[in-house]
């Protein structure tokens, strides 16, 4: 799956996951390849990103939006911490 992760400032991250977990509004969830599409509003809270080469990153949002549509991934947010 592709990744974008952007801010209203800044492009955080762009490239290849196998998995991502977000605060969704009403929970944490998790999208794999293959997932359906979806459009989600999320809160402020912790985000876990699996890339292609097993590296696992982990930062916190405030706030925003997922869309998931054909194995891309768009997590459009309102900041981002480390």
């Amino acid at each position: 799956m592709h990744l974008s992760v952007l801010t209203p400032d800044v492009e955080y991250f762009s490239g290849q996951i196998t998995s991502i977990k977000v605060p969704g509004a009403a929970g944490q969830f998790q999208v794999l390849k293959n997932h359906a599409p979806i459009v989600s509003a999320l809160v402020d809270g912790a985000v876990e990103v699996k890339t292609s080469e097993g590296k696992l990153m982990k930062f916190v949002i405030t706030g925003g939006f997922i869309e998931v549509l054909n194995n891309k991934v768009a997590l459009l947010v309102q900041g981002i911490t480390e």
